[in-house]
C-alpha cells in the first residue's frame, strides 16, 4: 500500500507565486459567497487593519509549519508494515464513541485524501472543502472571506489558524475502524462480513483485525475507494478472504455472480448509509445523483438496500447500521423512516445503540452529539 508521505503533501502546496507581501496584496484574491473580488478592495470596504493582512501572509510564508502539523496529526499512518494488530482493548456497548482513540483514522484519510478532503460536498450548507481552501490560500493566493471576518482574524493573530480552517470548512466524516472493531467484539461476533459500502476501507479494516472473521466482502461506487480498499487488504490481510464489488448497493441483486454465491451466507451485515444529502460524495452512480428527492431516495435507494441485505443475511444473522435524523430548513427523520422500512422488510428489533461523535452537528435541535447504531435480527 503506497500511502501519501509528507514530502508528497508538502509539494501539493508548492506555488509559483512571486514571495513579497507587495506581490501578495496587488495580486491575491477574496473568494465571497458568489465571487471573486481583489484584497485590495476588499481591504477597504471592511476595514481591516493592515496589520491583519501581514499575519495572513506571514502564515502563507510559514505553510510547511502548519502543513507538517496537519500530516501528523490527521494523515499521518498508524499501521506498521505486516504488523497491524495494534487495536486497544474495545469498547463496550455502553460507551462506543467515534471520537476515541482518533489516530486509527488517519490510515483512512490518508488513503482517500482527495476524496475525503477536496471531492465529497457538504449537501446541507453551501461549505468550500477543506483541502480546497487551504489550498487557494497557499498555492493561489485566493482568501475565503470567512478567514478575513473579525473572529477569524482574532484565532489567527494569535497562532491559531489551523482552529480557523478545521472549524469553519467542510470535511467528510469517518467511521473511526476501532468502532467496528468494538462493535464486532461487544455485541456483533461476526465471523463472515458483508458491507454494503466501503466506509472509506474504515469498515474492512475494523472488522479484519478482528481474529474471529474469516471473510469479507464490501460493496461500493466509488471506483478509487473500491481499488484502493482490495489493495489494502492484499497487502495487510492476505490471509484472509476477501472480495470487493463496484456496484450501487440498490442494484447488487442484478448481478448474478453475486446472488449464486451469497444467498444467505454472511451472518453479519454492518454500514452507516448515506444520510441523504448530508454530505454529496464524488462520482455519477451516488444515490443522491439518481435520486431527486427524499422519498425517492427512501424507495429507490434504502428499500432494495435492504432486500439485499435480507438476502445476503442467513437467518438469525445480524443487521447494524448507523444512522441519525438531521435537517436545516428541512428535517430528515431518517431514523424512523429508514428502521420502518426494515421492519417491513422481514427483520425484528434486537437493540440501539448510541454512538457519542462531536462532530455529527447534523440537527440544530439536536442536543446531545449521538448517533444511532440501529441493530436487526433476520
Amino acid at each position: 500500500m503506497l500511502f501519501l508521505t509528507l514530502e508528497q503533501f508538502l509539494t501539493l502546496f508548492d506555488t509559483k507565486k512571486t514571495n513579497t507581501f507587495t506581490y501578495f496584496l496587488d495580486s491575491a484574491l477574496v473568494r465571497t459567497s458568489n465571487q471573486l473580488v481583489s484584497l485590495t478592495t476588499y481591504i477597504e470596504k471592511k476595514d481591516i487593519d493592515m496589520k491583519d493582512i501581514h499575519i495572513i501572509f506571514d502564515a502563507i510564508q510559514n505553510k510547511r509549519d502548519y502543513l507538517t502539523r496537519f500530516y501528523n496529526k490527521s494523515l499521518l499512518p498508524r499501521i506498521e508494515k505486516q504488523n497491524p494488530k495494534s487495536f486497544p482493548v474495545p469498547m463496550p456497548e455502553n460507551k462506543i464513541n467515534n471520537n476515541q482513540v482518533v489516530p486509527y483514522k488517519n490510515i483512512i484519510r490518508n488513503i482517500h485524501y482527495k476524496e475525503i478532503l477536496i471531492s465529497t460536498k457538504s449537501g446541507l450548507e453551501n461549505l468550500p472543502t477543506f483541502l480546497n481552501v487551504v489550498s487557494d490560500l497557499f498555492v493561489n493566493y485566493i482568501i475565503d472571506y470567512k478567514l478575513l471576518c473579525a473572529s477569524s482574524r482574532h484565532y489567527i493573530r494569535n497562532g491559531r489558524i489551523g482552529s480557523v480552517f478545521s472549524s469553519l470548512f467542510f470535511r467528510a466524516s469517518i467511521m473511526n475502524p476501532f468502532v467496528v472493531y468494538s462493535l464486532n467484539k461487544s455485541v456483533l461476533n461476526g465471523t463472515k462480513i458483508f458491507t454494503p459500502t466501503l466506509g472509506w476501507t474504515s469498515y474492512c479494516y475494523g472488522f479484519l483485525e478482528c481474529e474471529e472473521v474469516i471473510e469479507y466482502v464490501g460493496n461500493d461506487v466509488i471506483q478509487s475507494v473500491c481499488a484502493s480498499t482490495e489493495q489494502f487488504t492484499k497487502d495487510y490481510y492476505p490471509n484472509k478472504m476477501v472480495e470487493i464489488y463496484e456496484s450501487p448497493s440498490e442494484n447488487l441483486l442484478k448481478n448474478t455472480k453475486f446472488t449464486k454465491k451469497y444467498r444467505e451466507y454472511f451472518d453479519t451485515v454492518f454500514f452507516s448509509p448515506p444520510y441523504y444529502r448530508l454530505e454529496l460524495y464524488p462520482g455519477s452512480e451516488q444515490s443522491t445523483t439518481n435520486y431527486k428527492t427524499y422519498n425517492e431516495w427512501l424507495e429507490g435507494y434504502w428499500k432494495p438496500t435492504i432486500l439485499l441485505c435480507n438476502y445476503v443475511l442467513q437467518k438469525g444473522g445480524k443487521l447494524c447500521y448507523i444512522i441519525s435524523n438531521y435537517g436545516g430548513k428541512e428535517k430528515y427523520n431518517l431514523v424512523d423512516d429508514m428502521n420502518k422500512i426494515t421492519l417491513d422488510a422481514g427483520f425484528s428489533n434486537y437493540k440501539i445503540l448510541n454512538m457519542y461523535n462531536k462532530n455529527v452537528n447534523v440537527n440544530s435541535n439536536q442536543t446531545e452529539n449521538t448517533e444511532k447504531i440501529c441493530i436487526f435480527i433476520k
